[in-house]
């Protein structure tokens, strides 16, 4: 195949960039393991607020809105971005809660209000669930480099992994967050820049519309019922999600974690459109586009209709919206595995200089382990997929009411973990993954969790029940 040699320089310079912020940052910045996991706990709102959206901003949220777009949704595939937006508001209210409690992952809090089984086994499942998140996005990052250089894909599986282990582990979260700043930076502008390029290539926007199918530019194509659904899904899975919350935890303040959140959903808000119509522009002009899919359709438009210039930059924003998740989920799996089940039951006490080394060498290890299952050809959604619902659903009430109901018992958390877990997987098998009654796997399983949750708790307050410790530290 040919090589787009414009394209593949500038998504190399980008590459070599994140390996030389991951350096410096690694040598002048890192001092301490709070350092290294929570960026010091001094990160200001727009560092915060950036890292979300990149967070949030992924391959799915890209090539895969593009592809919506392209297929059935239409226009409406707008609101897989959108729905993430809206449901930073209501977390923009836990979020001085979370950065209040002063800890460094979710299992550490449901560990000081509802015991140490319970915060392993949200460690377990948030780990696994990582493991999966970050092999799908080594996996999509890798496709871009095949599709730009015709490199076999499991060698470009290879470099992607490598290069996503180095910039992580040596820089931590503060790169990590520097990173995130940059890569939604090139995200926006690359998309932003494109997408007039590629309509006016089209025919302009009159042309456009004329050749599509009828019904594909309804915002609200795909019903209510899905864009309600949603968003719970996001908010779900943002309250519960260990990169979101490593975040809140990095701010400086309880105030600049709030700010940040309703930031970052205007930031996504923004984000939204362009691949939704660079899908609808490939869907329009498909004839002229040979073996075009949804999984194509973004970059087969943009390399066809703007400039080589153009097309890089779109193949850089591509591979920093995955690399943005991968070194996130990467990070805060090392993070989990050393604070939550090495620490405390490695049996021996470590030095910060010891800690930040030997996570530094789980990064290694499970970036490892993420190649070769991303080596396995397993499709990216079935893998996000599961990998949301079987982190979120168990520890959502326990963590989330966990954190804003002081008189929660010790078995009101220690029961809805399970009863979650149980729920999600359930709905899981049910539905598909999808849909089903209107209901996603992940809010039909936070649901259950969460009415265990309360009933448990109103049955053992009426029993005279003590409450479980505090969540704070300050409180103890």
């Amino acid at each position: 195949m040919a090589v787009n040699t414009g394209a593949l320089i500038i998504v190399i310079g980008y590459l070599l960039g994140m390996l030389v912020i991951g350096g410096i940052v690694g040598k002048l910045k890192i001092k301490s393991s709070e350092d290294y996991m929570i960026a010091g706990r001094r990160m200001g709102i727009f560092m915060v607020a950036f890292s979300l959206s990149a967070n949030n901003i992924g391959g799915g949220s890209t090539t895969g809105l593009a592809g919506k777009a392209f297929g059935a949704w239409g226009m409406s595939a707008i609101w897989y971005v959108l729905a993430a937006s809206i449901a930073m508001i209501p977390l923009a209210f836990f979020a001085p809660k979370i950065r209040k409690a002063l800890a460094v992952t979710i299992p550490e809090v449901i560990g000081r209000r509802f015991g140490k089984a319970s915060s392993v086994f949200s460690a377990v499942l948030n780990i696994i669930a990582l493991f999966c998140l970050t092999a799908s996005q080594v996996a999509a990052s890798g496709s871009v480099v095949a599709t730009l250089t015709g490199i076999p894909m499991n060698v470009c599986l290879i470099i992607a992994g490598i290069v996503i282990i180095l910039y992580t582990t040596l820089g931590g979260m503060i790169a990590d967050q520097i990173s995130d700043l940059v890569q939604f930076i090139i995200i926006f502008i690359g998309l932003a820049i494109a997408t007039p390029f590629v309509i006016n290539g089209v025919g302009g926007w009159a042309a456009l519309s004329a050749k599509l199918p009828g019904g594909q530019l309804s915002p609200t194509k795909i019903g209510w019922v899905v864009i309600i659904g949603y968003i719970f899904n996001y908010f779900c899975t943002f309250l519960s999600g260990p990169e979101m919350i490593s975040r809140f935890e990095s701010a400086k303040d309880e105030k600049t974690a709030f700010r940040a959140s309703l930031l970052s959903g205007v930031l996504m808000a923004a984000m939204a459109i362009f691949p939704t119509l660079l899908g609808l522009a490939a869907l329009a002009v498909k004839d002229a586009l040979p073996g075009v899919s949804g999984s194509t359709a973004m970059m087969a438009v943009t390399s066809k209709f703007a400039p080589t210039f153009i097309t890089g930059l779109v193949s850089a924003a591509i591979i920093s919206a995955t690399m943005s998740s991968a070194d996130s989920n990467l990070l805060c799996m090392s993070t989990m595995a050393m604070n939550d089940i090495i620490l405390p039951y490695g049996g021996r006490k470590l030095t910060d200089k010891q800690e930040i080394t030997y996570t530094r060498a789980l990064n290694v290890i499970f970036c490892a382990i993420a190649m070769c299952i991303s080596m396995l050809g397993i499709n990216i959604v079935t893998m996000n997929t599961f990998a949301f619902a079987i982190r979120c659903a168990g520890p959502f009430a326990a963590y989330g009411l966990g954190l804003v109901m002081p008189r929660a018992t010790k078995h009101s958390g220690q029961i809805s973990i399970i009863t979650g877990t149980i729920g999600v997987v359930f709905w899981q098998i049910l539905s598909g993954g999808d849909f089903y009654l209107g209901i996603l796997p992940v809010v039909f399983g936070c649901a259950v969790g969460t009415i265990t949750f309360l009933v448990i708790n109103l049955i053992e307050w009426k029993m005279g029940v003590e409450p479980a410790p505090s969540a704070y530290l300050e409180e103890k």
